[in-house]
């Protein structure tokens, strides 16, 4: 490969050529099991003839007209999203990291509108919210902040799942306006909430008069076995940001609102030059309609359920295995030391894997993963795992 490209990345030596499903095939031609997704994103599979169409037909007939003018899709997207989740309005961008910033922006016009000079946004530590100054200062990563200093003030961290250092920090004299945590850590190492964790955050937003923001970047779509994860914990959030999934590989982001919430930003105050165009708009309504047409969250719940059960039975008992933990499919399996080195090896055995927090595996299949898939994913990673567990590091690590 040539060197013009800014080395932000240490690609894996592939090149994919086409994917259909959860098959990816390289310029070799050489088949692979996707079992990452492009990181949560996509989430019907690859080249799904529904957004395939639909992406064909608005390329033929209009991409961009800017949001100076009215987009019957971005519309169209608008009511079903603000539907579907319970929420007044939504703003479109083009990423995850830019629906944050609109939510990190909105909260601090929130706290200005009501005379609150230097708002504070309660954080998580191990959290990801992106790579832009403001959602990098966000993120609980201080590996990812280094050397991009100064960072952005106006946050506290607390812990994740620690409702005792939300009391804490409440009691404190900054002022706080919201709360800004991810359903489920992703990036972290899939760390679950405890049962009563979003409810208890809930609960002490209403108290406080914060506004309660979830990143569900990386578990929304169907992704956990809901549309949205906060559903599992019967709560509604104020805020609640959209991205990976939600088109299927056409970048969209979007940060959705309610109640007050959504009255916040007016004209003039954000905005975004690519966000919401009839392309990404008309991939998303795709998606959401095969989302719905197919019972996609549902099959995610029942296909990720049997998934960890098999993971659990196959290799939960291996000496070196921590933790096998998940929530539709979105699944982790943590193993006591250090194994980056695994999406290589993983790579060479024909699968698509990912590690994160260092000694994480996670999986992020596409939602459609049929029965003899996850029979396939779940051989070549008891394989995979149990050779990486019998040989011991020359000096221990992690």
């Amino acid at each position: 490969m040539g060197q013009s490209l800014m080395p932000t990345y240490s690609p894996l030596p592939v090149t994919f050529a086409r994917g259909e499903g959860l098959w990816l095939w390289d310029t070799e031609g050489r088949r692979y099991l996707d079992a990452i997704s492009g990181i949560a994103v996509c989430g019907l599979g690859h080249a799904h003839p529904g957004v395939a169409a639909a992406l064909c037909e608005q390329a033929g007939r209009l991409l961009h007209t800017s949001n100076l003018y009215q987009i019957e899709a971005q519309q169209q997207l608008g009511d079903q999203l603000t539907r579907l989740a319970g929420m007044d309005r939504v703003f479109f961008g083009n990423s995850g990291a830019e629906a944050n910033e609109a939510a990190i922006k909105l909260a601090r016009l929130h706290a200005h509108q009501r005379g609150i000079k230097d708002p504070v946004i309660v954080v998580m530590e191990s959290s990801f919210h992106g790579r832009t100054l403001a959602t990098l200062t966000a993120t609980g990563n201080r590996k990812a902040q280094a050397g991009f200093e100064p960072l952005v003030q106006g946050f506290a961290r607390v812990p994740y799942n620690d409702l005792e250092a939300i009391d804490k920090v409440a009691t404190s004299p900054a002022s706080i306006v919201a709360v800004l945590v991810e359903p489920i850590q992703g990036e972290g190492g899939v760390i679950l909430p405890t049962p009563d964790y979003l409810r208890g955050l809930r609960e002490r937003c209403d108290r406080h008069g914060w506004l309660l923001m979830l990143d569900e970047i990386q578990t929304g779509m169907g992704r956990t076995g809901q549309l949205f994860a906060y559903q599992h914990a019967g709560i509604l959030p104020d805020v609640m940001t959209l991205a990976k999934g939600l088109a299927n590989g056409v970048p969209i982001g979007a940060c959705l609102a309610r109640g007050p919430a959504a009255e916040v930003l007016g004209p003039g105050s954000h905005g975004s030059t690519f966000g919401g165009n009839p392309l990404a708009c008309k991939a998303a309504l795709a998606v959401l309609q095969t989302l719905e047409q197919e019972a996609l969250p549902e099959q995610a719940a029942r296909q990720g359920a049997a998934l960890l059960e098999q993971l659990r039975t196959t290799i939960g008992d291996l000496p070196g295995v921590r933790d096998i933990r998940g929530l539709g499919l979105m699944i982790g399996i943590e193993l006591e030391r250090d194994c980056a080195e695994l999406t290589r090896q993983a790579l060479d055995q024909g699968l698509l894997i990912n590690v994160t927090a260092g000694r994480v595996v996670r999986l992020l299949p596409p939602l459609i993963i049929d029965d003899e898939q996850i029979g396939l994913l779940v051989d070549g990673l008891a394989t995979l795992i149990r050779r990486f567990l019998a040989h011991q590091p020359t000096e221990a690590s992690g």
